[in-house]
């Protein structure tokens, strides 16, 4: 087993998630150093395991990057032996995560209020489409769903063009992210009193979170906003433009920038233009001044114009792909990819902790699981014997991994 060293060290934490969002909240929770172990369904597990292309030696890699950090279990809650063993689980747990349809866990009999009598310091977070209250409680969700029902598919790609949803799962890793603020908020709340709580986040609410500034615009003026590209909805310049080998984008998000970004690009005379004298005046000729620009910018390399526009310290960067992103020295010195040792796939690599502290650093080297890994190490740790986990094998309640 490895020990968490980070800021949550000591805390536990049953992960019956799956695919995203729940994932994402419990590896960063293992990244802050709890004690996460995986509750997977059977047949199967995580249907993440599914996806299968790309594979790395015959593992998902999608179920691989979500999943490190974690000890893996493999239980059928069908079950009424493995009902039985979750509950004996959720005792000694601080937290417990599920993603399913409100209502499945309380049609087998292990709802909120049958784990928080097993353990009134549960704090049980349940990650949905939609929420557990209003119309569509009921309802399941999905991160496309979720990214059209929230406006954000509206807002995204080319003015007057089809809706796009962002290249990213936004609404299911905001999702994770936000149940992870929820868990440690709790946690804070049961160091206090000894009291667990449900916390209760959605894809929906996290895919509209991503809307402040359309929401603003909306309720001063009423309208809704379109999608402008790259473009912001305040502010020009404010965009990726095109230089002669590549896109850069170029925040003029204020008028000192904005006057040094007319400066590096050779055109004082446009500070005093009237098209493009304030914030105002460029919003109402965003298209005129991106033209403008992208005819100097097409004069230069990327290279070229990024130390122009450093040297003057206009806010610049490139457009990367995901490769030049993943491989910047940048992102490698903070610690951004990882690499792990998988007992089937061999060593891989993974996004690291996008958090750092000072004073608990913290770290965890676990690759994600074979499905039933840990099921007799965890099991042992709550009392069960050798012959009762071969008992459980025997009748299909659990599986074990090598």
């Amino acid at each position: 087993m490895s020990v968490g060293t980070g800021p949550l060290a000591g805390m536990r934490v049953l992960e019956l998630a799956q695919i995203m969002a729940g994932p994402t909240a419990g590896m960063m929770l293992a990244d802050l150093g709890a004690d996460v172990i995986k509750v997977e369904k059977l047949p199967g597990g995580d249907d993440a395991r599914d996806y299968r292309d790309p594979v790395i030696n015959g593992v998902s890699a999608p179920f691989m990057m979500l999943n490190r950090g974690k000890r893996g279990i493999a239980l059928n809650l069908k079950h009424a032996r493995g009902r039985d063993i979750l509950l004996r689980l959720v005792k000694d747990a601080d937290v417990l995560t599920e993603n399913y349809r409100r209502g499945t866990l309380e049609k087998l009999g292990l709802g909120y209020d049958v784990l928080a009598g097993a353990n009134p310091g549960l704090i049980y977070c349940a990650v949905s489409g939609y929420g557990r209250t209003g119309p569509y409680a009921d309802k399941a969700g999905f991160d496309l769903i979720a990214q059209g029902f929230s406006g954000l598919m509206a807002i995204t790609g080319e003015p007057g063009g089809p809706p796009a949803k962002t290249g990213n799962s936004v609404a299911d890793i905001n999702a994770g992210i936000l149940a992870v603020v929820g868990v440690c908020a709790a946690y804070a709340h049961k160091m206090r009193t000894g009291q667990g709580q449900v916390v209760d986040t959605s894809l929906m609410e996290a895919a509209l979170q991503q809307t402040y500034w359309q929401a603003a615009i909306y309720f001063a003026t009423g309208t809704s906003p379109q999608a402008l590209g790259s473009a912001h909805a305040l502010t020009a310049p404010y965009q990726a433009f095109q230089a002669a080998d590549g896109w850069l984008n170029i925040g003029g998000a204020n008028q000192a920038n904005w006057e040094r970004v007319a400066d590096v690009l050779g055109h004082p005379e446009w500070k005093s233009d009237a098209r493009f004298l304030a914030n105002t005046d460029r919003m109402r000729n965003r298209d005129q001044l991106a033209t403008q620009i992208n005819a100097v910018l097409g004069t230069r390399t990327r290279a070229e114009w990024m130390q122009a526009f450093d040297a003057a310290g206009v806010p610049a960067g490139p457009v990367h792909s995901i490769a030049e992103a993943i491989e910047h020295p940048q992102t490698r010195s903070r610690g951004m990819v990882l690499e792990v040792d998988h007992p089937q796939a061999g060593v891989t690599r993974a996004l690291g902790n996008p958090l750092h502290f000072s004073a608990t650093p913290g770290g965890n080297t676990l690759p994600a699981p074979l499905l039933g890994q840990h099921t007799r190490e965890v099991l042992r740790e709550c009392g069960y014997s050798d012959a009762e986990i071969d008992d459980f094998v025997a009748e299909g309640v659990i599986v074990t991994g090598p």
